[in-house]
């Protein structure tokens, strides 16, 4: 009997370290991106289990190893995001209220979650320059910007269908669009900003489809890459962030970043999980801040539950054209013939955005 346990346990554990290294953009697949941490944890504390239990036969060997291939396999993904892996983004030496940093405040509040209280005394006590919210409807419109008015500048798109957006910001906003890159039923925010030492830098916020095991996640793919494509052609220090529905080890992040030679500030430091804030073992990376090289990470910071399925994500970035980054390696060929398949696969295509009935 124990041998099934541990060969169940075994079997699936490799099968899912090796399903999302195949090239299908199915959401069976792509599922298994996500708990990387998770299986790794169940692979090695079962590899400690068994052995021991001092196994006595060649079947727990062959146990034994597809657990500690499970584990290497999942550490490959996971570790650029510890301390044992290099930082992209440098850490600045500015002090925090020098006028350079600017704090941004990322959160997906949850359409159905009415509990607006929490957010409100949260972004007063963090005073961010840049809140972006997403799954906004009217009513969290209402209460948002009935809490700030004080904040000059706002960019809103109240929907009811959980892909609503609301951006709020205390900087100098020169521009401010809502752009429908694949579905016209899922906005994005193009805006670029000023600071207060009169630098500009432009900001784009996305919020793709999330993966469900019943469709493919080729609309998600095709928004994370149109958005690190118009990257590339940045005439000013950029910021991409929002709730990717993605994990920042997934091919399709690693091929946006190499397009966008944006950086990930979480590399060589934790990977920060802000999703699923209601159950602490199935939790992973989903909300993002990616910047250009001309900013470095000031702190990162996850906030407290606010009732949401996510925690609010505190990032403070400074800007420095002098700063000694470490860029992505530059993308291939195969990048962009990849990025352009997926994009025009997508655009031909008319659909309803995943889950936007799930709030009712």
């Amino acid at each position: 009997m124990t041998d099934y346990i541990f060969g169940a346990i075994a079997s699936f554990c490799l099968l899912a370290s090796l399903l999302p290294l195949l090239p299908i953009s199915h959401g069976v697949v792509r599922i298994f991106d996500f708990g990387r941490l998770q299986i790794a944890t169940i692979a090695i504390l079962t590899a400690i289990i068994l052995s021991l239990s001092q196994p006595d036969n060649s079947l727990d060997l062959v146990f034994l190893a597809m657990l500690l291939s499970a584990f290497v396999i999942q550490a490959i993904f996971i570790i650029r995001f510890t301390p044992l892996w290099f930082k992209q983004s440098a850490k600045s030496k500015t002090n925090a209220d020098d006028e350079t940093v600017i704090r941004f405040l990322i959160c997906n509040v949850k359409q159905g979650n009415r509990d607006y209280s929490k957010l409100i005394e949260l972004l007063r006590e963090c005073e961010p320059d840049i809140f972006i919210l997403m799954e906004t409807d009217q009513a969290w419109t209402d209460a948002i910007n009935d809490a700030f008015s004080h904040y000059p500048h706002t960019l809103t798109c109240p929907q009811d269908n959980s892909y609503g957006m609301f951006l709020a910001s205390r900087l100098d906003m020169i521009s401010g669009d809502i752009k429908f890159l694949l579905n016209d039923k899922i906005p994005s925010f193009h805006c670029t900003f000023r600071n207060d030492d009169d630098q500009q830098f432009d900001l784009i916020s996305i919020h793709p489809d999330p993966p469900v095991p019943n469709s493919d996640t080729m609309g998600r793919d095709a928004e994370i890459l149109i958005a690190g494509k118009i990257a590339i052609d940045r005439k000013r220090p950029m910021i991409i962030t929002g709730d990717l529905n993605d994990v920042a080890w997934s091919a399709t992040t690693r091929r946006f970043m190499r397009l966008s030679q944006l950086l990930d500030p979480r590399q060589g430091r934790g990977m920060y999980n802000s999703f699923d804030a209601r159950f602490p073992f199935l939790r992973w990376p989903l909300d993002h801040i990616f910047h250009s090289e001309e900013f470095e990470l000031v702190n990162i910071m996850r906030q407290p539950f606010i009732g949401s399925d996510h925690f609010p994500m505190m990032y403070e970035l400074a800007l420095n054209f002098s700063a000694k980054n470490t860029t992505p390696p530059d993308a291939t060929k195969d990048d962009f013939d990849e990025a352009k398949e997926v994009i025009d696969t997508e655009k031909k295509r008319d659909r309803n955005p995943v889950g936007e009935d799930w709030e009712k």
